[in-house]
């Protein structure tokens, strides 16, 4: 009687097994790259955002110190806060224009845990307040 050749039913098995753990290993990383592509969406979005509110803040009324907040697209709250800026070194005598540091802090996601992104900026604007006062 001639045998047969071929696999045992322990190896189909064995190999299916194995097959198996790799293909919920990939489907993990696959689910991964999924969260970690949507996550640098949000990012993507919350930069163009910021940049729109960076770009038209203070256009049509003098830049002057405070904090302002509200909330963009029903998804991202923001908060800028203005403040005077110096440089290093002494201030040049008779300097006619102040600097203004623009903080734009943007959250989205839920409230427990939010995303946070934060972006500053250099301003020009007029004479230095005489008094630091807030709108």
């Amino acid at each position: 009687m001639r045998r047969q050749r071929g696999f045992s039913l322990l190896e189909v098995i064995a190999a299916m097994l194995l097959l198996a753990i790799a293909f919920a290993a990939l489907m993990k990383v696959a689910g991964g790259a999924i969260a970690l592509s949507r996550n640098a969406a949000a990012h993507d979005e919350a930069a163009l955002w910021a940049r729109s509110l960076l770009d038209s803040a203070y256009v049509t009324e003098p830049l002057r110190p405070g904090s302002r907040s509200g909330e963009v697209d029903h998804r991202y709250r923001w908060q800028l806060d203005v403040a005077p800026w110096d440089p290093p070194g002494p201030r040049p005598q008779g300097a006619m224009l102040q600097l203004y540091k623009l903080d734009l802090t943007l959250r989205w996601g839920n409230h427990a845990h939010p995303q946070v992104a934060r972006f500053s900026t250099l301003r020009l604007g007029g004479p230095p307040a005489s008094g630091g006062q807030a709108p």
